[in-house]
């Protein structure tokens, strides 16, 4: 799980999930103890290194990287 989340401001969005999705992550969250919020933070953090493992993905960044690097400029203003 990712720590580095408590030294800074936490941000907080709305996720809209389906009946099944929201009674899924309320079942998980039950089952581990744990508030349905770090639930949705440890499933975030999980797909996020799953990505990072994927060299299929890593190969569309980085083709979107070289593609319009003008646009993620603009985005990381």
């Amino acid at each position: 799980m990712v720590s580095w989340y408590q030294d800074i401001t936490p941000k907080n969005f709305t996720v809209r999930l389906r009946d099944e999705e929201a009674a899924n992550a309320e079942a998980l969250a039950r089952a581990e103890g744990v508030s349905l919020n770090e639930t949705v933070r440890r499933a975030l953090a999980e797909a996020v290194e799953r990505r990072r493992a994927d060299p299929a993905f890593k190969a569309r960044v980085r083709r979107i990287i070289k593609e319009d690097p003008e646009l993620l400029e603009r985005l990381a203003r």
